[in-house]
């Protein structure tokens, strides 16, 4: 199987991974991210068509996205990708910083979603959210985070219900930590930082393996695809039992 991808975020370890598993298959990858993240990709990915976006700016995706339909006007997959992890307690955070996380993690696949509504349409392709086990249930020292995820679980699951009679297909991936940016946080005075960089993470999981279960579970027809051993077992407990969840939660990120 091959077609026309698009990987927002695609500069970043999780994005590369993508990028790298479907080129080698033959796919025409379209790789979107700030402008010096792509100037920073490895020579084998330069192949990959490359456009330089700020996925807050909403002319220039609208813009982006007018642009990419009418180069490729069916898409096969679009990978939304792109997002930013903010670390801190909330009485520690601001509103500014809350509102930044939420437009870079959820309106950033928002708007990439709407632009591109009709081609993934005409392509009968997917849409595939890259979420975290923080869609789902509470995770501590998150607050921005998590209701970023939490937004985008709501906004892709309720999409999947409309866009099911076009024949285009939504689903959601949920890992844990991949360690995209181990030691390079980077954060700002505002807790907000590359992901997968945070030293409180969990099971652990590099970007080739989280990419490769992730489009496995893509091509299997699955539309929720939990990532790793704590995500599958976080997924149930969650909904089995929330305060079981929350305390084991809170015991392994505070060991």
């Amino acid at each position: 199987m091959s077609g026309v991808a698009v990987i927002t975020g695609g500069a970043g370890g999780l994005g590369q991974a993508f990028a790298t598993r479907l080129l080698g298959e033959g796919w025409h990858v379209v790789l979107i991210d700030l402008p010096a993240a792509l100037k920073a990709l490895p020579s084998p990915l330069m192949r990959a068509e490359r456009i330089a976006c700020d996925l807050t700016d909403d002319a220039a995706v609208a813009s982006l996205c007018a642009d990419l339909t009418t180069r490729h006007p069916a898409i096969d997959l679009v990978i939304h990708n792109a997002g930013v992890t903010q670390i801190g307690l909330f009485n520690e955070t601001t509103l500014a910083s809350q509102k930044r996380v939420m437009e870079i993690n959820h309106f950033g696949s928002v708007r990439m979603a709407a632009g591109l509504l009709e081609a993934v349409r005409a392509g009968r392709g997917t849409h595939l959210a890259i979420s975290s086990v923080a869609g789902f249930s509470p995770l501590y020292k998150r607050t921005a985070y998590a209701a970023s995820k939490h937004a985008l679980n709501g906004f892709f699951s309720s999409l999947a219900s409309e866009e099911a009679g076009h024949g285009v297909r939504v689903a959601i991936a949920a890992p844990s930590f991949v360690a995209t940016n181990p030691g390079r946080l980077d954060a700002g005075a505002d807790g907000i930082g590359r992901p997968g960089a945070a030293s409180d993470g969990f099971d652990e999981m590099s970007p080739d393996r989280a990419a490769e279960i992730i489009l496995k579970g893509w091509r299997r027809g699955r539309s929720f695809i939990p990532v790793g051993r704590v995500a599958t077992l976080g997924w149930f407990i969650s909904r089995l039992s929330p305060r079981l969840y929350a305390r084991l939660m809170m015991r392994n990120i505070r060991r």
